[in-house]
């Protein structure tokens, strides 16, 4: 109650969100870089704010546009030198604790000591209080056979030696079981997840024919499970760096073969990709989607891929529509789009016409739709001839 007009700055986090409840309105803001699970209440009913952003600028912000008075981070204990380390989370914390007048940590030893740009002495720490908790953990999606067929046809599209992206999810999981017999494949991304462990361990993933940061799996944060804490503990084999650094699609677009899996809410049948909102409701955020999206297609043999199943809300309704709904925001616009997966297949949008992205749309829509897709592309001019007949 002594506080007033505090902005509570973050990115995705697991916990319970007490700053954002009703009754602490006139304390404290949330600005929302990325929309949780936690927060996402708060923000559709107008007590918390959205902040659309790619995540490769939020550092940035920090040092300009959104100076901060404390950094509030947990960090690994310090080693001999006074060294300790962000650990999970190198993200947009490595910014803040650079740019923050003020550095207040908790020292847990259950915080995993990471490699990378993560170090910070304990000389610059203003405030530190010893603590001993678990980290929170995030068990990984069961794979079900949508996603499983998705993760066949992404995994298509993947060739041993190439670098990848990957996010968070059922799909992305079932990507990578989907790539456990090929060789050779690279890792730059935001989210290292367990699944990523079980492709480094069953040899698939050695980063050997990365032409950037060879032979290290790069990535800006950390989250899953205990078993993924404990891989990264120590490991000099992964590297966590800013998003600074992690998200600049030219850094991106150095990995030469680089292929980046991202998701979507819904994709209209130009290729316009919603993936931060339903309809005028904020739902999640930009991410590092575009990011990642215009580094594979800068990169030498690149493949920008947004994958997602063909239907929401149990098989009623397609998640690719005529249009987008009212309110609904494109995150990645149609001239970025590339690659398409559903369950259903995959469509090459690149270098295509209205007319022909259409046609590839609706060929991989779920059958049910297909016909419904058609003639509202004919009654838009987008075709020009009905190709399914009934329905």
């Amino acid at each position: 109650s002594e506080l007033r007009d505090v902005n509570v700055l973050h990115i995705l986090t697991l916990g319970d969100a007490p700053y954002v409840a009703p009754d602490m309105a006139q304390s404290f803001r949330h600005p929302a870089f990325f929309i949780g699970h936690n927060t996402r209440q708060a923000v559709q009913e107008g007590r918390a704010d959205f902040m659309p952003i790619f995540l490769g600028e939020i550092p940035a912000l920090f040092e300009r546009r959104l100076p901060l008075d404390w950094a509030l981070v947990q960090v690994s204990p310090p080693d001999r030198h006074g060294y300790c380390t962000v650990g999970v989370a190198a993200d947009v914390v490595v910014s803040a604790i650079r740019h923050a007048r003020h550095v207040v940590a908790e020292i847990n030893p259950r915080m995993p000591r990471t490699w990378g740009n993560t170090i910070i002495h304990v000389s610059r720490l203003h405030a530190a209080a010893e603590v001993d908790y678990p980290l929170p953990q995030l068990t990984p999606e069961p794979v079900d056979e949508t996603s499983r067929a998705i993760g066949r046809h992404v995994a298509g599209l993947i060739d041993d030696g190439d670098c990848l992206q990957l996010g968070i999810g059922s799909i992305p999981n079932a990507v990578l079981a989907e790539l456990r017999n090929h060789r050779r494949l690279g890792l730059h991304t935001e989210m290292l997840s367990d699944g990523i462990v079980d492709v480094i361990e069953c040899g698939a993933l050695d980063c050997s024919r990365k032409n950037y940061h060879p032979d290290k799996a790069i990535c800006s944060f950390v989250m899953g499970t205990q078993r993924l804490y404990d891989f990264v503990d120590d490991n000099p084999f992964v590297e966590s760096y800013g998003n600074e650094f992690v998200n600049d699609p030219f850094n991106i677009a150095k990995n030469d073969r680089m292929v980046a899996v991202n998701s979507a809410i819904a994709i209209d049948l130009t290729g316009q990709v919603n993936s931060d909102s339903l309809g005028t409701r904020p739902y999640s955020g930009i991410g590092g989607q575009v990011d990642f999206i215009r580094g594979a297609a800068r990169s030498q043999g690149g493949k920008p891929i947004i994958a997602l199943p063909s239907t929401a809300k149990g098989g009623a309704l397609s998640r690719i529509v005529p249009t987008l709904e009212r309110g609904a925001g494109v995150v990645t616009s149609r001239g970025d789009v590339r690659w398409v997966v559903t369950e259903y297949g995959v469509a090459d949008l690149y270098a295509k016409g209205l007319r022909e992205r259409v046609k590839a749309l609706i060929a991989i829509a779920h059958p049910k739709f297909r016909a419904e897709l058609e003639r509202e592309a004919f009654g838009m001019k987008l075709l020009t001839r009905v190709m399914v007949r009934g329905g």
